[in-house]
């Protein structure tokens, strides 16, 4: 007889990376605001900053920092012109990549935009117990990371296994 395991909320943060984008026409983020609502999570904060690291990395390091974050996704900056630097921004941040989500999201990514998938450095990673997602500023994106991948592993009922299991502070409870 096995256990039926409950959900848990987490408490997300999202961080919207442009240039140009404002609250007022900001998709992405509003998207993503959405989507983890719609399955139960928390939005602990969203914010928008410009495509500068080191605000990148302040923003990013201070919800690392907070015990009162699980999750953090970022929209923005992970393509490869002018002042795109999300992935640099976050990399010497992470304890450890998931390398299998930047491939997995392109793999999927291909089957609506073929080859400009590989324009994508979407990655992910976790840093002091945080899981962090950055994905591409497209909203297309942001539903496919969210409803493919990001989703079922930020769902405690997910098997074989998911990310929450492996968040010792919410496991310690």
């Amino acid at each position: 007889m096995s256990i039926e395991k409950q959900f848990i909320p987490l408490s997300i943060a999202v961080l919207v990376i442009s240039d140009t984008r404002t609250e007022a026409d900001d998709v992405s983020g509003k998207l993503l605001v959405e989507c983890l609502a719609t399955a139960g999570h928390k939005l602990f904060e969203k914010t928008i900053v410009p495509d500068n690291i080191y605000q990148i990395r302040s923003v990013v390091s201070g919800w690392i920092a907070s015990e009162a974050v699980n999750v953090i996704i970022t929209t923005g900056g992970t393509g490869v012109t002018g002042r795109d630097g999300t992935p640099e921004a976050i990399m010497p941040l992470l304890d450890k990549v998931l390398d299998g989500f930047g491939e997995t999201f392109r793999m999927l990514s291909y089957q609506d935009i073929k080859t400009s998938t590989i324009q994508s450095r979407a990655i992910a990673g976790v840093a002091n117990a945080t899981y962090i997602f950055c994905l591409p500023g497209s909203s297309g994106a942001c539903r496919t990371a969210w409803n493919e991948l990001i989703n079922a592993q930020l769902d405690f009922r997910t098997r074989p296994c998911n990310l929450v299991q492996l968040m010792p502070r919410l496991m310690e409870k």
